[in-house]
C-alpha cells in the first residue's frame, strides 16, 4: 500500500512544458515565413502583372488580400490556440499556409492569385500568434529574453530576406516556374516545419479558456478592413466613393467594438481583446511605439523597392542585394540586444532610435546627392546605419509589450500585437507608399525619395521620443 502511495506522488505532478532549442529554431521558422511572405511579392509584382494581364488595382489587391486577413484574424487566432492548443493551431496553421502556397504557385489567374492570397494571410494569422504564446509559455527568465530576442531579431530579417529572396527567384527562374517560384518555395520548408513541430514544438493552452466572442470578432474585422481595404487599394482604384464611405465607417466600427468588449469585460467574460489588458502599462506603452516604427519599416521597404527598380532601373536581383547589409548589421546588433538590456535598460530602444534617424538622415542626403547614380554601395552606409538602429528597438518592444502579461492570456496578447504590427505595416505601404508615388509626377522620383525619407525620419523621431516613456526595466 505504501509503495502504491508512492508510486502515486511521484508521477502527480505535471511537468511544466519546455521549449528546446529545436522547437525554438521551429516556431522562429513559423514566425518567418508570415512575415517573408508579406514583403516576398514587392519586387515581382511587375512580372505578375505581365504573365496574368492583372492591372494595378488588381496587384494592389495581391498584395492587400493577404495583409488584411492576416491582420483581421490574428487576434482570433491566438485565442483558438489558447482555447484549443497552440501546437494544435501552429500545426494547423502551418500546413494550411504550405496548401493555400501551392495554390498561389499555381493560380491560373490574377483573381485566383488574390483568392489564394486571402487564404494564405488567414492561415497566417492561424500560426503566428503560436509563436509569442508558445514562447511565453514554456520559457523562463534567461531563456525566455533569448527567446524574444530571437523572435525580434528573426522578425526583422525576415521582411528584409523577404524583398531580397523575391528578386532572387525571380530572376533564377527556377524551372521555368518565373514569379511563381516565389510561393512554390514555402512547400518543402514547410513540410520541414511540419515534421520538426510534430517532435520538439510542446503544447500548452490556457489553463480556463473562455468561448470565442463572436460579437467582438465581427466588429474588429469590420473596422480594420475599413480602415486597411481602402488604404491599400484606394490609389489603384482611384479612390471612389467606396473607399471614402469605408473610412467613414472606421471610427463607427472602432467605437462600437470597444464598447462591446468593455462590457463584455465589466460582465465577467473575456472579450476578444480585453480592454482590461490596456492596464498594463509595459503593453500600452510598446504598442503605441511599434505604430510608428512599423509605418515607417514598411513604407521605406515598399518605396525602395519601387525608386531601385523603376527610378535607377536596377533589377530585381540587384534591387533586393542593395538591401542586404541592412540585414545582416539588423540580425548581428540584435544579438547583442538581451546583454545590453540586462546593462542599460530600455535605454537602449532610444539609443537605437538615435541610431536609426542617423542611418535614415545618410540615406535622405545620398539619394539628394547622388540620384540617380544610385547602387549598392552608395546605400550602403545609410542601410547598415538604420538596420542597426532598428535591431536595438524592435526585439526588445515586443520583449516590453509582453514582459507582464501572463501566461493565461499569452495568445491575446501575442495577438493584440503582432495586429497593431501587421495593421501597421499596411498602414505603412499605403501612406509611404501614397506619399511617394503622388510626388513623384511632379518632383521627381529622386526628390520624392529624399522627401519621403525625411518624413520616415519625422516618424523615427516620434518613435525614439516614446521610447523615454517606457518602464526602465523589463520584468
Amino acid at each position: 500500500m505504501t509503495e502504491t502511495i508512492a508510486s502515486h506522488t511521484v508521477r502527480s505532478p505535471v511537468t511544466p512544458p519546455v521549449l528546446g532549442r529545436l522547437g525554438l529554431f521551429t516556431v522562429l521558422l513559423g514566425a518567418a515565413l508570415p512575415l517573408i511572405d508579406f514583403f516576398i511579392v514587392n519586387v515581382a509584382l511587375p512580372t505578375i502583372g505581365h504573365d496574368l494581364a492583372a492591372s494595378d488595382a488588381v496587384l494592389e489587391l495581391v498584395v492587400a488580400g493577404y495583409g488584411v486577413s492576416y491582420a483581421v484574424l490574428l487576434v482570433l487566432g491566438g485565442r483558438l490556440g489558447d482555447m484549443f492548443g497552440r501546437r494544435r493551431l501552429f500545426l494547423g496553421g502551418m500546413a494550411a499556409f504550405g496548401l493555400t502556397s501551392l495554390a498561389c504557385g499555381l493560380a491560373p489567374t490574377a483573381w485566383t492569385l488574390v483568392a489564394a492570397r486571402v487564404a494564405q494571410g488567414a492561415a497566417s494569422a492561424a500560426m503566428l500568434p503560436q509563436v509569442l504564446a508558445t514562447i511565453q509559455s514554456a520559457t523562463q527568465g534567461p531563456r525566455r529574453a533569448k527567446a524574444m530576442g530571437l523572435y525580434g531579431a528573426t522578425a526583422g530579417l525576415s521582411m528584409v530576406a523577404g524583398q531580397i529572396l523575391g528578386g532572387v527567384l525571380v530572376a533564377a527562374d527556377i524551372a521555368g516556374t518565373d514569379w511563381r517560384a516565389i510561393f512554390l518555395v514555402n512547400v518543402p520548408v514547410v513540410l520541414l516545419g511540419l515534421v520538426l513541430a510534430a517532435r520538439a514544438v510542446p503544447e500548452t493552452r490556457s489553463q480556463n479558456p473562455e468561448p470565442v466572442d463572436g460579437p467582438g470578432t465581427v466588429l474588429l474585422a469590420v473596422a480594420l478592413i475599413s480602415l486597411l481595404a481602402p488604404l491599400t487599394e484606394g490609389r489603384a482604384a482611384g479612390w471612389p466613393l467606396w473607399t471614402w464611405l469605408s473610412l467613414g465607417l472606421f471610427p463607427v466600427a472602432a467605437t462600437a467594438f470597444y464598447l462591446v468588449e468593455r462590457r463584455a469585460d465589466r460582465q465577467g467574460r473575456t472579450p476578444l481583446v480585453p480592454p482590461s489588458l490596456f492596464a498594463n502599462l509595459p503593453l500600452r506603452r510598446g504598442l503605441v511605439m511599434i505604430l510608428p516604427f512599423s509605418i515607417g519599416f514598411s513604407g521605406f521597404m515598399f518605396v525602395i523597392a519601387v525608386a531601385l527598380q523603376e527610378g535607377v532601373g536596377l533589377g530585381p536581383v540587384r534591387a533586393g542585394l542593395a538591401l542586404a547589409p541592412m540585414a545582416v548589421s539588423f540580425f548581428v546588433v540584435s544579438l547583442l540586444g538581451p546583454r545590453l538590456v540586462t546593462r542599460w535598460g530600455t535605454r537602449v530602444v532610444t539609443v537605437g532610435g538615435l541610431v536609426q534617424a542617423v542611418g535614415v538622415a545618410v540615406l535622405a542626403l545620398t539619394v539628394w546627392r547622388s540620384w540617380p547614380d544610385l547602387g549598392g554601395l552608395e546605400l550602403w552606409p545609410g542601410v547598415v546605419i538604420a538596420g542597426a538602429g532598428q535591431a536595438l528597438q524592435l526585439p526588445i518592444i515586443f520583449r516590453v509589450i509582453l514582459s507582464e502579461v501572463p501566461a493565461s492570456r499569452a495568445g491575446v496578447g501575442s495577438g493584440v500585437m503582432i495586429t497593431a504590427q501587421q495593421s501597421a505595416l499596411a498602414l505603412g505601404v499605403a501612406t509611404l507608399g501614397t506619399l511617394f508615388l503622388s510626388l513623384s509626377p511632379g518632383m521627381g522620383m529622386g526628390d520624392a525619395l529624399a522627401t519621403t525619407l525625411l518624413v520616415q525620419l519625422g516618424g523615427v523621431v516620434l518613435t525614439t521620443a516614446l521610447s523615454l516613456r517606457l518602464p526602465r526595466t523589463i520584468s
